[in-house]
């Protein structure tokens, strides 16, 4: 049977009336953070290769990684790894079949946000205490 009705069909639910919730913001974001990482992580690598070449290349790949846009993506790596942590713990809560509840839910991606950028100033002002 043929469908006459085939490119009249609306699609459900459609960005345009979809409103994000703070769940489905915070998902997007651990999924983003989780790939985030993987590149900083091949950037520290880098940066310890570097170290076993040579002085003048570690040099270098250290002058880049110390730059204000090194720097900047070391910093968005640290609030990556936080954001990613928390969302991991949110998850392992609710394995054990905790905090469905929509209030619980919103709660918790708010608070997600939140931590990760005070632990995110809190390993800062640590970190520049070396």
């Amino acid at each position: 049977m043929a469908d006459v009705n085939k490119g009249a069909r609306p699609l459900s639910p459609h960005i345009s009336i979809y409103r994000p919730q703070i769940n489905s913001i915070t998902s997007i974001i651990n999924r983003i953070t989780g790939v985030s990482m993987s590149l900083a992580a091949v950037l520290m690598v880098w940066w310890l290769l570097a170290a076993a070449t040579s002085a003048s290349y570690f040099d270098f790949v250290n002058g880049l990684l110390t730059s204000w846009l090194g720097l900047l993506v070391m910093l968005g790596s640290l609030w990556a790894l936080w954001f990613h942590f928390l969302g991991g713990v949110r998850h392992l809560v609710m394995d054990f079949g905790y905090g469905y509840e929509i209030k619980s839910v919103d709660f918790w991606g708010w608070a997600i946000i939140a931590l990760s950028l005070v632990l995110t100033t809190a390993s800062i002002i640590c970190l520049s205490t070396f």
